[in-house]
């Protein structure tokens, strides 16, 4: 559906953009993540037409979208960070000049019923004969919800679609996103990692410039997580539990914790570099007979990887 080959946008001698490659299928919902100046909203104006690539190709639904720029648009449905919209309009009014900016049938019959549609799909059909000058953040932002979906686009671009609503708002727009993904192929741009890995089937992380990294929230955790970072609880001595860690060799440094349950330890482990610690612990407190009554990794979350793609957790002073 999307094929990005190449991509460079510079803006005199600062590059935004440099060499930025990668093809989303046809009802994927992919999240783009990217610092501030990281080079992602540059991409996404890119995507959409918006602003011209210093060099590379957009392939959008078979179109080259720079030299077919109309038929490449036609697809695309886009929700700007900042949605711009006339308050004196009723909201059906801005629907229905929403579709004559994107050429949608001129039948009247037809058009009246696809904004309908559209004012169900997104929750508005009981509002839609109000001024959008009238309505809550919430109200206005389905809105540009709405107007995204205008002509059945293949394509949808929401740029921080949920920035500024309340929690309840929140989860309502997750669920338009998601719903929407069963019909077009979706981009979503957010700082909010945890909306990210809720209703993201993939992840493409944009650093200064470079992709970082590409794949599913799982992936990703399984790919960047610390399988040797765990916590145990084990029920005997602390001197006979500190002589089985230290004999398995496969641990880099552990800490005691304050105990949870009477006549057990806890303890945080870090293991070395290319080992299982979990396998090590597990045979060495058996071989033992001490009872290992719990062992769990920590997992790591879309955040904690994030900040290990662009190095801000190094620079944190976090190990």
């Amino acid at each position: 559906m999307i094929v990005v080959k190449d991509l460079v946008k510079k803006y005199g001698d600062k590059t935004a953009i440099d060499g930025i490659s990668f093809s989303i299928k046809s009802g994927e919902i992919v999240g783009l993540l990217g610092l501030n100046g990281a080079g992602k909203s540059t991409t996404m104006n890119c995507l959409t037409g918006y602003i011209a690539p210093t060099s590379g190709s957009i392939i959008i639904d078979g179109n080259d979208l720079l030299k077919d720029p109309d038929k490449a648009k036609k697809v695309i449905g886009y929700l700007p960070e900042v949605f711009s919209f006339y308050p004196d309009m009723r909201v059906v009014e801005y629907l229905d000049f929403i579709c004559d900016l994107k050429g949608y049938t001129k039948n009247k019959q037809a058009r009246k019923e696809h904004i309908e549609e559209i004012c169900r799909q997104v929750g508005i059909y009981e509002l839609r004969g109000r001024m959008i000058r009238n309505l809550s953040k919430g109200y206005k932002q389905r809105v540009g919800f709405a107007q995204a979906l205008i002509g059945h686009p293949k394509v949808l671009i929401l740029d921080e679609p949920t920035v500024g609503l309340d929690p309840s708002q929140i989860i309502e727009i997750r669920q338009l996103i998601r719903d929407s993904g069963k019909e077009s192929t979706v981009i979503v741009s957010s700082h909010i990692l945890s909306e990210i890995q809720t209703i993201c089937d993939r992840v493409i992380v944009i650093h200064d410039g470079h992709i970082a990294a590409d794949g599913s929230p799982k992936h990703l955790e399984e790919a960047l997580g610390n399988a040797n970072e765990v916590n145990i609880r084990v029920r005997g001595a602390h001197a006979d539990i500190d002589r089985v860690i230290r004999a398995t060799g496969a641990v880099r440094r552990y800490s005691r914790l304050q105990p949870q349950e009477d006549g057990c330890e806890d303890y945080i482990i870090v293991g070395k570099d290319g080992v299982d610690v979990r396998e090590k612990l597990f045979r060495g407190f058996a071989q033992a007979g001490i009872p290992l009554l719990q062992i769990y990794g920590k997992e790591a979350s879309l955040e904690n990887i994030f900040l290990r793609l662009t190095g801000k957790n190094e620079k944190a002073g976090d190990k």
